[in-house]
């Protein structure tokens, strides 16, 4: 396979003619499909396939993957590199300063996988130090103006809607589902296939499979998702069996996490102990009286 290099592509701007540094190959420039009134900074490197569309902005330090699409009045910034297939919708900021009154300036870093999508008004900022990025994996919808914090990582496949906001070094794993205008306070994590129902808030560790629901508390067990995910009914009993034990048998904290991990027979249920027992802010609790559904929607 020919190694990736950089050749030169003259792309018409209303200022005249812009010089771009893409990738190419076989010794031949390849025209960049780029909107006349876009601003391509000369040391941004788009790959061949790259669409760019009228009034966006790409900074200099900005690497684009194959086949990316940023749409109008998108502006990419910042030490920016992403994969394949990303599309940005209108109006997008991503790789913006860090909210953060203790960032100093210097080379901080976003990085973004493949196919994902990036819906109108999104904002992703890139990290407040050089010594940890902003990370985003692949496969994620990220709706209308939700904001992704600094220092933040989401994994694979990660949904969130519709003006949620993910503070300063927040945690999202894989497959994740943030529910529209809900609130994940700095440093949480939010564990794999949970679901935060719109309008939550939480500043407290979600754990993975369960369900928040309000202001720091959970509802139940996602099965919907879990089944959604392909797990199996006798993984989803041991998940029921452990999510019994942790948050419903009015026992210390101590008895209960050792109780469920009695019940563990797979990597699903290590996976919610272990989370258990790494978490630093603490984790959401039931605290309705009322009896709540483990098959809650």
């Amino acid at each position: 396979m020919e190694s990736m290099r950089l050749v030169h592509v003259d792309v018409g701007c209303r200022a005249g003619r812009l010089r771009v540094e893409i990738p190419g190959g076989l010794g031949q420039a390849s025209r960049v499909p780029i909107h006349p009134s876009a601003v391509v900074h000369p040391e941004a490197r788009l790959h061949p396939t790259v669409e760019v569309g009228p009034l966006a902005v790409i900074d200099g330090h900005v690497e684009l993957g194959e086949g990316c699409q940023v749409g109008a009045m998108v502006h990419l910034t910042g030490h920016t590199t992403m994969g394949a297939r990303n599309v940005f919708h209108t109006g997008c900021v991503i790789g913006g300063l860090p909210q953060d009154l203790k960032f100093k300036g210097g080379a901080t870093r976003l990085r973004i996988g493949n196919d994902n999508v990036f819906r109108e008004h999104v904002t992703v900022h890139r990290a407040n130090s050089e010594a940890e990025d902003t990370v985003i994996e692949s496969g994620g919808l990220f709706m209308a103006g939700a904001h992704i914090g600094h220092n933040s990582r989401v994994g694979e496949r990660v949904i969130i809607a519709n003006g949620a906001l993910l503070g300063g070094h927040v945690v999202v794993e894989d497959r994740a589902f943030i529910s529209g205008n809900c609130l994940i306070h700095q440093f949480v994590r939010v564990g794999s296939l949970a679901l935060m129902q719109g309008g939550s808030a939480i500043s407290k560790d979600l754990p993975p499979y369960c369900i928040s629901r309000g202001d720091n508390s959970i509802s139940g067990l996602n099965v919907i998702g879990l089944r959604r995910a392909g797990v199996s009914a006798e993984v989803r009993l041991e998940l029921r069996r452990i999510f019994h034990a942790l948050f419903r048998s009015r026992r210390s904290w101590a008895v209960s996490l050792e109780a469920a991990a009695q019940e563990v027979r797979s990597e699903w249920g290590r996976a919610m102990t272990d989370f258990m027992r790494d978490s630093r802010r603490g984790v959401l609790a039931i605290r309705s009286k009322r009896r709540e559904s483990d098959d809650s929607e």
